[in-house]
């Protein structure tokens, strides 16, 4: 019968034949398999003969729908036929040897796993259990093993966990057989209740009889030992077990013998085995220990120093590194406490929160460290972590998304009563002014009555519910436009006039302030410069002079006055000079230090700095429209800080234009962060080699420092300053330790302070060594600013990139629980980079970003007052709150004057709908002010389409929310020690005066019925590049959540998405797809979300500029500076005149050459046909070089507070997850 069935296959295809023998061994498998054995035996054995020789035969068995695997393991689970047995085994590794990881999978999904467990058992039975068949079934379960997810468990379940160990036992010397075994027992060791049962039963140190010093032979055995070792030494108990019996030592001992041996590197895995298991024991703190009591750190060190030639070895470098790294001994910061050095008494302290825990902290806490820094909870590597992340990034990330579509809708609720909103009618006298004293560009016949009550289309809002008696009159003869159509439904109220005393324009053109009784620019000259020229060139005023003048050197002056400050020097010029004279009476301030020699001899001639006699003449060129030194000095009396600064610094005084060159980002040389790592650890090694001095110390003001002309000099008591500490390393290396946010223990990022004592040549390191984030762009190409005092007296006042070698990364130091929200262990983080200074004892400035300080902001304010033409455009400065240190908080109203005051012009003027604006809640967000001086300049510019974009809107303009952050030179907080972008929605008047204040304007609008059009709020982002922007979507929120919320049902206008899209058509810097409109839960008491769904305005955003470059648009590869933030500011204002287009179109006729826009990109904003991919990673690609950056194999994820976030929006936090976890969307 069987020699019928043969030849008759002969004359079959290959396909048929496999389909037969399948089908007859299903058969076999209905029957008696005892009859059939033979059968079996010979089936099998063709299938395997085919599966070994033709990929064909492989593909059709293992292709989707073919009963081939069900059929071969029906047999292998009936079968008791040794030959059958294994012949099903062979051909099962041969399909998933060739097929891959699918195809395992496969065999997975099919019971796959039970079936090998179950026959492993049975099989071990047999005394002694067949080898071949032993050999066969590991190898087959330690392929299929990882794609099984439960195969540990499995494994414990059946019993079968201890056979493999048991045979690896009784057979040392038959490597044929206890090298699956080996691979069997590492994938059970995944699984750490597996790990520690094995480690019970003597699997660590029957591995340490496996691995031993170098050897050519059994190499594979070798690798597969010290694979499941390391996987084994995870487990705390056994990493517990290898210390107490002196493993580490042992692992140490080899690696040095292998490395001395194998000088040909052909054994670089067996090398790098070794040192995952050293990585894996030194995950708990005894095993960090006996690492270091076996001189570890200089083992591995010299190791890892003889690697680096080549190029091959860096896995070997790293993972030293890495290693190296963990087992350096935890530092405490060299600090009295972690709480900033200033200290400033709350009005009111918090119920709960971080800042009632610091003031509740007994005076004797040492809260610079605890008694315990280390985190020996940690059993998983970071491997398997790293895999496992993006689901557990996306797990948590989707928990943060708001689901409650009840929450989700925006809810206008005024939160106060309308009583208590009427203090705000001071703050909007455009809705009630009748211009009658004002001298208006034209006189048209019929005046604005100014006693007269009227009806109609105008609407003339105040808070105040009293109604005129004669409401219901009527004019006739005069027609008005249609309404925009956000003030349809108010037409037909008219609420009462506001009785405020009119100014006369005539004889005074600088608007008072509230704050300011007196007047700080008496003599300020009204230079005729258009701020900005033209569409085209909005990036900065007069670019092309500045550049000219840069060029040939000369030196503008004033016509009307010279700018000349002179300073007497104490010391005779030619010796290192302490210069500052006091610069004004009453509250003393003074200029900085101004420490040289004289001039290079070759600019010696367009020098403005002169050597002879004994004063200096610092002349500053006039060629900055909106900047004044001496109105500066003026402004800084009145600026109140914690610290009563009174030095100013030179780059405020000066002040700064953008380079008249690009500045690329900066390309990461290889290698380089474990370099700075490998010097950090040589302290260790070599601590005789650390100077170890105090350069500069505020928390002991008294403290000298010592005379040296080789050490640099250091200094940052000035507005916005901030560095706390400086300690000299080595001659030319120095750690810098910033002070934490005022009433605050932590936010440590923003830098601004001032070295001198200098020498060109010299490569000087700088390390600052208490950041908190986990990654930044100083690591992707970003570069620290510097501004040198030499070169603006050369004709070159501005800021510049600088630095080498930079990078970013975990250092030694370690954070209190306090500081890390209640964890233990948490590293602080690094920014190094290194600087060649270009002159001898110059002065020079080192910031984060490019400086603007609080004095900036007013003196900026007061220029452009000064300088607008009353005629055109309508300017109004008010104080809208006091801070908590009682500075003002300027409120700015800019819009186009009425044509006449004939009722229809002052109809049109006050119908106009509001553009609310804000910025610089966060004070080291600076990019953030340069944005806004942008918008501002091209809103006061007497550009056409600036006047049309007047002549559409109200701007209201907060320029800075957080003034108190910005003076005392905070990164995140205000004084109250919390972020002022967390209280929205419950702000305290006492605490967030200026919170509580805008968020009321905009509650006054929204009761008079006048809601804001767009309202944006400008930051800074850290860890991405470009400019975006975050809005709001009921809609786009609900496509992120695993709800099975019906969201096509959902009915929403997508107007939202418009201008962002407009931006990203005129912007160069813009990149939609970088742009969010995700709510989170932890971003509820943002500004954006707050007012979106409380006050009701739909196009609330937050717009986020990068600190680094751009990696798009024509400025890819370049580092931002202020003239591309300062045209970011100009084009978003662009795209508010081309949304009012869109928005009303019926109304708003304007020349097609301004304002060309194509017909479709309203549409193809509102075609959303997929939702946006909500991508949970880091914000750029890790290097290849693998020393990380943000993570350690001890370490958790670094997952924490949102508060602690730089404001990127939908990033869960800032100094945790990695800053952005940005949504990205995708249009079509």
């Amino acid at each position: 019968m069987n020699k019928v069935k043969t030849t008759s296959e002969k004359s079959l295809t290959n396909n048929s034949r496999i389909v037969g023998l399948l089908a007859q061994l299903e058969k076999i498998n209905s029957e008696s398999l005892l009859v059939e054995a033979d059968t079996a035996r010979y089936v099998t054995s063709k299938i395997l003969h085919l599966a070994q020789s033709q990929e064909k035969t492989r593909k059709e068995m293992t292709a989707k729908g073919s009963p081939a695997i069900e059929v071969i393991l029906s047999t292998l689970e009936n079968t008791r036929d040794l030959q059958t047995t294994l012949n099903i085994l062979n051909i099962l590794i041969e399909l998933v040897s060739v097929g891959g990881g699918r195809k395992a999978s496969a065999l997975v999904s099919k019971g796959g796993t039970q079936i090998l467990l179950q026959l492993l058992l049975s099989a071990s039975k047999d005394s002694p259990p067949n080898e071949e068949l032993m050999v066969q079934l590991h190898s087959l379960l330690a392929k299929i093993g990882p794609k099984d997810k439960k195969f540990g468990v499995k494994a414990r379940i059946s019993g079968t966990l201890n056979i493999s160990l048991n045979l690896v036992k009784q057979n040392l010397q038959n490597h044929r057989l206890i090298l699956p075994c080996l691979q069997v027992l590492r994938v059970y060791s995944t699984n750490s209740v597996n790990a520690v049962s094995l480690g019970k039963n003597g699997v660590v140190e029957l591995m340490f009889k496996i691995i031993g010093p170098f050897s050519k032979k059994n190499t594979g055995l070798m690798k597969v030992a010290l694979d499941t070792l390391a996987a084994l030494l995870k487990s705390k108990t056994n990493a517990r077990r290898a210390v107490d019996r002196g493993y580490v030592h042992v692992l140490l001992t080899s690696y040095v013998d292998w490395h001395r041996h194998d000088s040909r590197h052909r054994h670089m895995l067996i090398r790098k085995g070794i040192l995952q298991c050293i990585k894996s024991v030194t995950n708990i703190k005894l095993g960090r220990k006996a690492f270091i009591d076996a001189n570890g750190m200089k083992i591995l060190y010299n190791t890892s120093q003889d690697c680096l030639a080549v190029r091959t070895l860096d896995p070997l470098v790293n993972t030293s590194s890495l290693i190296m790294r963990k087992c350096f001994p935890k530092n405490r910061l060299p600090l009295p406490t972690i709480k900033s050095v200033f200290h400033f008494q709350l009005p009111v302290i918090p119920i709960s929160g971080p800042v009632a825990q610091l003031y509740s902290l007994p005076p004797e806490v040492d809260d610079v460290v605890d008694e315990s820094d280390d985190n020996d909870d940690i059993e998983t590597e970071s491997e398997i972590e790293n895999e496992n992340e993006a689901d557990k990034d996306h797990l948590f990330k989707n928990d943060d998304i708001e689901t409650d579509i009840n929450k989700l809708k925006p809810r206008q609720e005024l939160g106060r009563p309308v009583e208590e909103l009427k203090m705000y009618e001071q703050f909007f006298p455009e809705l009630s002014d009748n211009f009658k004293d004002y001298d208006l560009v034209s006189k048209e016949p019929k005046p604005f009555p100014s006693d007269a009550n009227l009806s109609g289309p105008i609407v003339v809002p105040t808070a105040g519910e009293e109604q005129s008696v004669e409401a219901d009159h009527s004019v006739k003869g005069i027609t008005v436009k249609e309404s925009n159509h956000l003030q349809a439904e108010e037409c037909n109220k008219r609420p009462a006039f506001l009785d405020l005393p009119k100014r006369d324009r005539n004889k005074d053109n600088i608007l008072q302030q509230q704050s300011d009784k007196k007047k700080l620019l008496s003599s300020c000259q009204c230079l005729n410069y258009e701020i900005v020229k033209g569409l085209d060139r909005i990036t900065l005023q007069n670019t092309s002079k500045n550049e000219q003048y840069y060029k040939t050197g000369c030196v503008m002056k004033k016509e009307s006055k010279t700018s000349l400050t002179s300073l007497t020097c104490n010391k005779p010029c030619q010796h290192v000079s302490s210069c500052g004279s006091v610069l004004f009476e009453g509250r003393s301030a003074q200029l900085g230090k101004l420490c040289f020699t004289g001039v290079d001899p070759e600019e010696e001639d367009d020098s403005s700095s002169h050597s002879s006699g004994e004063q200096v003449i610092l002349e500053v060129p006039d060629i900055l429209p909106l900047h004044d030194p001496d109105l500066y000095i003026e402004i800084v009396k009145n600026t109140k800080s914690v610290p009563e600064y009174s030095e100013v610094a030179y780059p405020d005084y000066f002040g700064h234009i953008p380079p008249p060159f690009k500045e690329p980002i900066l390309e990461r040389p290889y290698g380089v962060q474990r370099t700075k790592i490998s010097q950090d650890i040589e302290r260790l090694i070599h601590q005789n080699d650390i100077i170890d001095r105090v350069m500069y110390d505020l928390d002991n003001p008294s403290y000298s420092v010592p005379e040296d002309g080789e050490i640099l000099k250091f200094n940052s008591k000035f507005e916005s300053g901030n560095l706390r500490k400086v300690i000299q390393i080595r001659k030319n290396e120095y750690d810098l330790i910033l002070n934490s946010d005022i009433n605050s223990n932590h936010y440590h990022q923003w830098f601004y302070f001032e070295v001198s004592g200098m020498r060109p040549g010299i490569g000087y390191r700088f390390n600052i060594i208490n950041c908190e984030k986990s990654n930044s762009q100083f690591n992707y190409g970003m570069q620290p600013l510097m501004y040198s005092v030499q070169e603006a007296l050369n004709s070159r006042p501005w800021w510049t990139r600088v630095g080498t070698d930079i990078c970013y990364y975990k250092n030694h130091f370690a954070r209190s629980s306090i500081a890390a929200g209640g964890q233990k262990g948490k590293s602080y983080y690094t920014i190094t980079f290194t600087v060649n200074f270009p002159h001898k004892d110059d002065v020079c400035y080192f910031a984060y970003h490019y400086p603007y300080t609080y004095s900036t902001l007013r003196m900026h304010l007061q220029k452009l007052e000064s300088l607008h033409n009353p005629q055109q455009i309508y300017f109004r400065q008010d104080t809208l709150c006091e801070t908590l240190s009682g500075n003002s908080c300027p409120l700015v109203t800019i819009t186009a004057m009425p044509e006449s005051n004939y009722y229809e012009h002052i109809c049109q003027f006050r119908n106009r709908p509001y553009i609310f604006l804000s910025a610089r809640v966060h004070p080291g967000e600076t990019n953030a002010s340069w944005v806004m001086k942008g918008t501002l300049e091209y809103l006061m510019s007497n550009n056409p389409t600036a006047q049309s974009l007047r002549e559409s809107y109200i701007f209201k303009i907060v320029p800075m929310l957080n003034p108190d952050g910005v003076i005392n030179g905070n990164h995140r907080c205000s004084l109250s020690g919390e972020d002022l972008n967390r209280q929205w929605q419950n702000p305290n008047p006492d605490l967030h005066p200026t919170i509580y204040h805008a968020k009321g304007l905009l509650q006054y609008l929204a009761a008079i019925k006048r809601l804001p059009l767009v309202y944006c709020d400008y930051h800074g982002h850290s860890r991405k590049k470009n400019v975006f922007m975050y809005g709001c979507s009921i809609k786009e929120t609900v496509w992120h959540t695993n709800v099975s919320a019906a969201s096509c049902d959902l009915i929403e206008d997508l107007g939202y998405r418009t201008l962002p899209k407009i931006l990203s058509h005129i912007a160069p810097t813009f990149s939609m797809s970088s742009c969010s409109f995700v709510v989170e839960k932890s971003k509820e008491s943002t500004a954006r979300v707050v007012v979106w769904r409380e006050i009701g305005v739909q196009r609330s955003y937050t717009m986020e500029s990068t600190l680094c470059g751009c990696d798009q648009g024509k400025y890819k590869g370049l580092q931002i500076g202020t003239r591309e933030l300062e045209e970011m500011g100009a084009k978003f204002c662009v795209g508010l005149l081309r949304l009012k287009r869109l928005t009303s179109p019926l109304e708003f006729n304007l020349p097609s050459s301004l304002l060309d826009f194509e017909n479709e990109l309203i549409e193809s904003s509102c075609k959303v046909t997929s939702p946006t991919t909500y991508v949970l990673d880091e914000d750029e690609p890790r290097f290849l070089e693998e020393v990380d950056y943000s993570a350690e194999s001890n370490d958790e994820q670094d997952i924490e507070l949102a508060d602690n976030a730089g404001d990127y929006e939908p990033s869960v936090q800032e100094e945790g997850l990695s800053d952005s976890e940005m949504t990205r969307t995708h249009l079509p």
